[in-house]
């Protein structure tokens, strides 16, 4: 697949970008001056050893992880990717970016585009509409693992003041790494019999971890002193305040993270304002993004640890660490104490309260509409379909079909997806949340979820046991074209005649990402109003492989032209001209 940067202005609607920046500028009150950021990336394997372990990874530029995008709200972003990974085809998702006006430039293989395909070039072109934390990742099959991922800055305008103050602004991105290929993990998981990802092998802060050599292979590559391997290093200058946005890219683990000695006061969650309170420790799932503020205020004539450890599954996986280096302390000065533990994995009370104490800035409430016009529960629940070991939502397992959504629905190719319904809801009432799924009749599927353009659209995710008696897995759920608030969690079982009156309908957070704590559940609303068709599932890497996520179509005959550039697979083949 290939395009060039003249023929993603003219097949990207300019005209709809342009008012798009038009729009933020006006109701900013500021006329500012949006620029356009050029980016060109080489997307290759390169052999690197980022926990010390030599091994195969994804890169950006030889890089991974790939560079960071800085943007200031309203400017335009624009990446040339050429996939020069020779046997592998690739899609890179803007995680948390809207893509108002430019559904098929959300980077979703099957859904929004095909992928692009080796050897060739791709131009992403979308605006950045909203100050924030984000990231970007790979899209197709299990290629995030593999290293394809980095992170997106969007200041505010010139002039806007946000309601917290700082000194400086730092970033660190959070990732969890295993020494097998994305292949064999992908494998695995599609085999009879049924072999599961296992625990990473280690935890990694801005691509940097320790693992112990001594336990590699007698044919592996592993060397404690390579520089790639060596702790990521935080300076901070004594009595100074930091902003420090936290992003967590990993693809299994659920992560506590903390500032060895320093309280943290938590200000955004994905791209909005958040009710500031001070936690010690900060639970942060996969797809999420927060910023907090910390002061370096603490004996400056040492060093202190970051550390995270995994929480929600039992940890086969050591802390991962980097180094908070008070100047004009040696920056390889190692801490005189342990690296922090966290709280116990399994405190599922700590995690539910945690989840609950997120709120809005007073300041900055988006309300909710009180009521919603749709209630769609997904019961997420482990099953066997044919055999094969599959995540399911009300007893339907997600596949992607051939040709994605977004051109189908436009260019009317109704055969290349099942146009029935996808289940609204599961017996609720006799459905015992706590017991092994039976199940029998799951299945496989591609429906998806059409909704009335501009509705309000509820949405329940209930969690449930496990194939394995007496589990149940923290499951975090990204909307991918929206943000929504984020209503409520509750244990045990959602009743739809009782749980409403529950909601948060004053000051809910609104996020992109959100956890399904285990044995519960999780309420969402968001209103319909973004033309395109848009995934939403689970974002652990292995999960959504194996069917744990669904597609949402809204007002796709308002979208604009398809450019043809993200066409050329299943049955769009004939769409692309010669």
């Amino acid at each position: 697949m290939s395009a060039s940067y003249s023929a993603s202005w003219r097949r990207g609607n300019p005209r709809l970008l342009l008012l798009l920046v038009c729009t933020i500028w006006s109701t900013t009150g500021l006329l500012v001056q949006a620029k356009v950021h050029y980016h060109k990336w080489d997307i290759s394997y390169k052999f690197k050893s980022p926990d010390c372990f030599k091994k195969l990874a994804v890169t950006i530029n030889g890089q991974t992880p790939g560079p960071t995008i800085n943007a200031q709200q309203g400017d335009t972003i624009v990446v040339r990717v050429k996939n020069s990974l020779l046997t592998e085809n690739v899609a890179i998702h803007w995680h948390g970016i809207r893509q108002i006006g430019t559904p098929w430039f959300d980077g979703t293989e099957g859904v929004t585009q095909c992928p692009i395909v080796a050897g060739d070039t791709f131009v992403y072109r979308f605006v950045v509409d909203r100050p924030g934390t984000y990231l970007y990742h790979a899209h197709y099959g299990m290629q995030r693992s593999a290293g394809l991922y980095g992170l997106i800055r969007v200041a505010v305008p010139d002039g806007v003041v946000e309601p917290f103050a700082y000194d400086y602004d730092r970033s660190i991105i959070l990732n969890d790494w295993w020494h097998n290929s994305t292949y064999e993990q992908a494998t695995g998981l599609a085999s009879i019999p049924f072999v599961w990802v296992g625990e990473p092998q280690s935890l990694l802060i801005n691509g940097r971890g320790k693992f112990n050599c001594s336990l590699a292979g007698p044919t592996a590559v592993c060397n404690a002193t390579n520089p790639e391997c060596s702790p990521y290093v935080l300076t901070v200058v004594p009595g100074k305040t930091y902003r420090l946005r936290i992003a967590s890219i990993t693809s299994l683990s659920a992560l506590n993270f903390e500032i060895e000695g320093h309280n943290m006061t938590v200000v955004e969650a994905d791209g909005h304002y958040v009710k500031p309170f001070v936690i010690k420790n900060l639970n942060i799932y996969s797809g999420e993004t927060y910023s907090v503020l910390f002061t370096a205020d603490r004996d400056p004539s040492r060093n202190y640890w970051l550390a995270m450890n995994v929480i929600s599954r039992k940890p086969g996986t050591p802390t991962g660490t980097a180094v908070l280096n008070y100047y004009p302390n040696h920056p390889r000065k190692s801490p005189p104490t342990s690296p922090p533990v966290g709280p116990p994995w399994d405190d599922a009370a700590y995690r539910f309260n945690q989840s609950h104490a997120i709120r809005s800035h007073p300041d900055y409430v988006h309300p909710p509409p009180l009521t919603s016009d749709r209630m769609i529960i997904l019961l997420n629940t482990q099953n066997r379909v044919d055999g094969y070991t599959r995540w399911s939502l009300n007893n339907v397992s997600f596949n992607m079909p051939h040709t994605p959504y977004l051109i189908a629905l436009k260019e009317n190719l109704p055969h290349v997806f099942d146009q029935r319904p996808a289940p609204e809801t599961y017996d609720y009432r006799n459905y015992d949340i706590h017991s092994v799924p039976e199940n029998h009749n799951a299945t496989t599927g591609t429906s998806i979820y059409r909704l009335d353009f501009n509705s309000t659209v509820d949405v329940i995710l209930q969690n449930a046991n496990m194939i394995e008696a007496n589990k149940s897995e923290t499951h975090p759920w990204h909307l991918h074209g929206h943000d929504f608030w984020v209503l409520g969690y509750g244990s045990g079982k959602f009743d739809p005649e009782v749980h409403p009156k529950e909601y948060n309908l004053v000051d809910p957070i609104m996020k992109n990402t959100v956890p399904l704590h285990y044995y519960g559940w999780t309420a969402i609303r968001f209103r319909a109003d973004n033309p395109g068709a848009w995934a939403f599932h689970c974002h652990i890497e292995s999960h959504f492989f194996m069917g744990m996520g669904i597609v949402f179509e809204e007002g796709v005959d308002r979208v604009g032209e398809l450019p043809t550039s993200i066409m050329g697979c299943g049955d769009s083949k004939s769409l692309r001209g010669p």
